[in-house]
């Protein structure tokens, strides 16, 4: 199946009416405000991509880039493949051209996702699809204190000698820090 994937760094009202049905039925709870996402890429640390299959927005997501020069990761805040399509491999190939525009636009030397923790079917379903794509899963717990549930941190090295030293810990400080950024109004 043929995907035009589009990217937008600053905020577009005509791709959002797009997505947003997919973003609020993939993320019923715990979802960033649409005024938190406007904000986020008028201020550019993040972008917002569509996976669009003859003319319908199939695959979305939300990205930020955080880390320094030689250290930059991009965050995968949000990614959700339209009810209707799953199973049809249209996630991974969505996935592959968040990866390689992070790679062409961004020289991103790794990827990271966190998780929910937890046994239920749905959790491991979720990891599963990570880990097929090429993501590892740290075993670090990190517990939030404003959601009850646990998260864990996965790492897709796009660079030689990219992995994670510790337990996981470490990826924590980019998704604080893209987390901490993101609630900013300036």
């Amino acid at each position: 199946m043929e995907l035009e994937f589009i990217t937008a760094a600053h905020w577009n009202d005509s791709l959002w009416q797009l997505i947003e049905p997919m973003y609020r039925e993939a993320f019923p709870s715990g979802a960033k405000p649409e005024g938190i996402l406007h904000n986020m890429l008028d201020r550019g640390i993040a972008y917002l991509h569509a996976g669009l299959a003859d003319g319908h927005v199939v695959a979305m997501a939300v990205t930020g880039i955080v880390g320094g020069t030689a250290d930059k990761r991009l965050i995968i805040d949000y990614l959700a493949v339209a009810k209707k399509s799953r199973g049809e491999g249209l996630g991974s190939l969505f996935l592959e051209k968040i990866i390689h525009w992070a790679e062409q636009v961004h020289n991103a030397s790794g990827i990271i996702i966190e998780v929910e923790g937890g046994n239920t079917a749905a959790h491991l379903e979720r990891i599963h699809f990570w880990e097929r794509n090429g993501f590892k899963l740290t075993p670090y717990i990190h517990q939030y204190i404003w959601v009850p549930e646990p998260y864990q941190a996965m790492l897709r090295p796009l660079k030689q000698g990219v992995a994670v030293e510790d337990n996981g810990e470490s990826l924590f400080r980019y998704i604080n820090n893209f987390h901490r950024n993101s609630y900013r109004l300036s």
